[in-house]
């Protein structure tokens, strides 16, 4: 483009202002909202790309297939000796092992809690971890050794040169104590990984725990590393034999592969691939921000085209001017063409900067941290413009070109594009439309959805709860000190202990109870320990029978006879696993077979503790007393949430200082399983609401065109008698007819992808045709009103000033 083309284009803009507004600044959000979710795509598909070789690091899942058990599907664990068998029976494989360990730092007598993690030797083969300082591999060959990150280090040492310095440290796993040389700082890991650790130490090289070899069980994070893709596919198709060989002994002589597989996963899709029964929930959220991005991008597109198409003829003497001083077709569509990657461009410019601007606020929204990468960026963007504005403006500019000269020049007024550029302008609207309103119907739901598992009822009382997690690491003297305290505190009015809790805190196991009379191994029911009291404490709906009672000698599995069955109670999912009719019928039964029997005593209400998305499982409670079989323990309060967390921690400082304090109230504990949900649902709110609000720029200002065009239409139809009401309600509704269209194509593709979207909840709200309604009559109001200022003012006109109008 030439310095006259550049001035025609900038006259051109001028002239019409507030068409050049909307152009610009619908295309500038649409570019905004792609490049915010592009942002968002970007990060949760980024991670652990940052390791050097990362296309060469596998993870070994475990895939489990017991019949009826709550924990199907593929796990991103694996026994803990798993990698020496693997070793044993395929030499020369590179791996290391990750157990993720809670380590505490003792400094004045008082703990404090860091993430850590034991690895192997080996680990540095696998993982290439950037160093500051110190030597990593050399660090990990010592048992007193530890690696450090930048800042534990400046945290403890003021420095990063803190090499030769020495931490008392208590791991998790033996809960010794002893004095560790720092051997190396390694850089902070980035925020897209899932390997989270602050201190690294050696892992044992001699494990004495029964259930470090025993297949059927899960501890820690076994890695692979192989030269290409095609090794690591080969390994994997051997896997299957390697566990029928090895597992007989655990898994039974029958095919071991029938209940237990192994397989390999590229590291970099671990994160994206969701643990056992769990639905695709954070994949499919990258993927529905994927799509909104798109589509918002869509709609700028399209609204540019019909907003452009719209003025086509306002040029139209324009370039039949330049038609009859010597310009051919291709010269003036390359000019038009031009035109639009400079417009686009523009546009990308202040899209960067809306996005810029709304990052803090996205990111406070949804707490992350996404910055734009400027050095990716801006070259994307210029790549953007180039083809979003060869695309958005090949159809203007061809329709621009293609009028006649002498039929423009000897007409009286400028061609607006028949009938046919009308109907082109009406589908394009209507394409903005059916996607706007699927958006809001997707805003609706995901809000009913939001909103329903947040009220749910988890079978629980929720509020008024503390759930401590630091209860492993504490000595059986300190627990039983520890409880006798809480009790003593005027806000707490019960307490008890278990291997589980709100939120998910402890173990998961599960087993199969067999049922007298039929044949096979039956149900797989997950089992929780409890202590006293915990039912009462969680405020369980006891459906039939009675709970735990110490009184109930029995109840306790510890002074089990042989003979005798355990007392256990189940829930309500339970019993019907069980082939109970009704929860009366499954009291004072037992079950199960040889030395594993039971006896029910009691049925309870199903009760949540993990996800929305995880199925609520069939599940049997035991009972003891003893105090070093609890993972967690959880205290219900009156009052403040603050002063009882005050003053629960100040009883465990006097009694365990050297163990950090580790506890949150259930409803935040429940709230950090709903969040990733929750910032999906924001992202898509604000992503649609934008998409709605440039399709309604574009509606406006198709309207406001479209009625200058029409004034002299509409003066005669009141010179013939016409109301303002009749002219408005003409306009309008000929405005409104391709949104009302709009929904015949909105409501299947809302349907069909939300009905997906809700599968993944094992309880979704229904989806209710009010959600759908509700979306088009929103969005026909929002269009009325959008056209109506237009239609209203052109109404109005005086006739005579109307005529004479062109």
């Amino acid at each position: 483009m030439n310095t006259f083309s550049l001035l025609r284009l900038y006259r051109s803009l001028t002239r019409h202002k507030l068409y050049s507004v909307l152009n610009i600044g619908s295309l500038a959000v649409g570019i905004a909202v792609f490049l915010v979710l592009g942002l968002y795509v970007r990060f949760e598909t980024s991670f652990e790309k940052w390791l050097p070789d990362h296309d060469k690091i596998y993870l070994v899942q475990t895939i489990w297939h017991i019949e009826d058990s709550p924990f199907n599907g593929a796990f991103p664990n694996t026994m803990g000796g798993l990698l020496e068998q693997i070793r044993e029976d395929f030499p020369g494989t590179v791996g290391t092992r990750i157990m993720p360990t809670p380590i505490n730092v003792i400094r004045n007598g008082v703990g404090i809690e860091e993430q850590g993690a034991q690895v192997d030797p080996e680990f540095f083969d696998v993982f290439a971890l950037p160093m500051v300082a110190g030597n990593g591999p050399a660090t990990l060959n010592s048992p007193s050794g530890v690696l450090i990150d930048q800042d534990t280090a400046e945290k403890y040492f003021g420095t990063l040169d803190a090499v030769g310095q020495t931490l008392t440290l208590t791991t998790g796993v033996d809960g010794k104590t002893g004095t560790y040389t720092v051997g190396g700082v390694f850089q902070n890991l980035p925020e897209n990984t899932d390997l989270n650790f602050k201190v690294l130490g050696q892992l044992p090289a001699v494990q004495t725990a029964p259930w470090w070899y025993r297949w059927g069980s899960t501890s820690l994070f076994t890695y692979l590393r192989f030269p290409t893709p095609a090794a690591a596919q080969a390994f994997n198709a051997k896997l299957d034999g390697f566990v029928n060989r090895r597992g007989m002994k655990d898994l039974g002589p029958e095919t071991p592969t029938k209940w237990q597989q192994l397989a390999v996963l590229p590291i970099t899709a671990a994160h994206l691939t969701p643990a056992g029964g769990q639905a695709a929930s954070l994949s499919q959220s990258v993927i529905a921000m994927g799509v909104v991005g798109v589509i918002a991008l869509l709609i700028a597109m399209v609204n540019y085209i019909n907003l452009a198409t719209a003025r086509a003829g306002l040029r139209a003497r324009e370039v039949a001017m330049s038609k009859v001083l010597g310009a051919n077709r291709n010269v003036l569509i390359r000019q038009f063409i031009g035109e639009a990657v400079l417009l686009v461009a523009l546009a990308a410019l202040v899209g960067l900067s809306l996005a810029e601007l709304a990052l803090p606020w996205i990111n406070a929204a949804t707490e992350m941290s996404l910055a734009i990468p400027y050095a990716l960026a801006v070259p994307a963007l210029a790549v953007l413009a180039l083809v979003v504005g060869i695309a958005a403006g090949f159809y203007p500019a061809v329709l621009l070109a293609r009028y006649p000269a002498a039929s423009v020049l000897a007409s009286a007024r400028a061609p607006g594009g028949g009938r046919a550029g009308a109907r082109v302008r009406e589908l394009l609207v209507m394409f903005q439309f059916a996607l706007a309103i699927s958006f809001m119907v997707g805003t609706l739901v995901l809000a009913a959805q939001t909103a329903h598992v947040r009220s749910a009822d988890v079978g629980f009382k929720r509020d008024g709860l503390i759930v401590v997690r630091s209860m492993t690491q504490a000595e059986p003297e300190q627990i039983q000190a520890l409880t006798a305290g809480w009790r003593a505190l005027p806000m707490i009015h019960s307490l008890t202990l278990a291997d589980n809790s709100a939120g998910g805190s402890g173990t998961n196991n599960a087993n199969s109870i067999e049922i007298p009379g039929q044949p096979g191994p039956g149900p797989s029911l997950q089992q929780i320990v409890v202590g006293p009291d915990f039912f009462r404490t969680y405020g369980a709906r006891l459906l039939a029978g009675r709970e735990f009672d110490l009184a109930h000698g029995a109840d306790d599995f510890a002074n089990r006879k042989d003979g005798v069955p355990v007392s256990i109670v189940i829930n309500r999912m339970g019993a019907s696993a069980l082939g109970f009719a009704s929860p009366e019928a499954a009291v004072g039964k037992t079950v199960g077979k040889g030395n594993r029997t039971f006896t029910i005593i009691g049925v309870i209400d199903n009760m949540r503790f993990l996800s929305p998305r995880d199925a609520t499982t069939a599940t049997y409670y035991s009972f003891t007393a003893r105090m070093d079989e609890y993972a967690t323990a959880t205290l219900r309060y009156s009052g403040d949430l603050r002063t009882a967390m005050d003053a629960v921690k100040g009883t465990w400082l006097q009694v365990a200082p050297q163990v950090p304090f580790d506890a949150s109230s259930a409803d935040q504990r429940l709230a950090e399983l709903y969040k990733s949900d929750e910032q999906a649902t924001r992202l898509f709110t604000i992503g649609a609401v934008l998409a709605v609000l440039i399709g309604c720029v574009g509606l406006w200002g198709l309207a406001s065109f479209n009625t200058v065009r029409r004034v002299k239409e509409i003066g005669i139809r009141k010179t013939l008698g016409a109301s303002t009401r009749d002219i408005v309600l003409l306009l309008v509704g000929q405005f409104l007819r391709p949104v009302v269209i709009a929904n015949l194509i909105a409501w299947p593709l809302a349907w069909v992808a939300l009905r997906n979207w809700l599968a993944g909840f094992s309880d979704p709200v229904v989806l209710s045709p009010l959600y759908f309604v509700a979306a088009s009559v929103l969005a026909l109001l929002i269009a009325a009103l959008t056209v109506s200022v237009q239609s209203l003012r052109a109404a109005r006109a005086i006739p005579a000033w109307a005529l004479r109008h062109d």
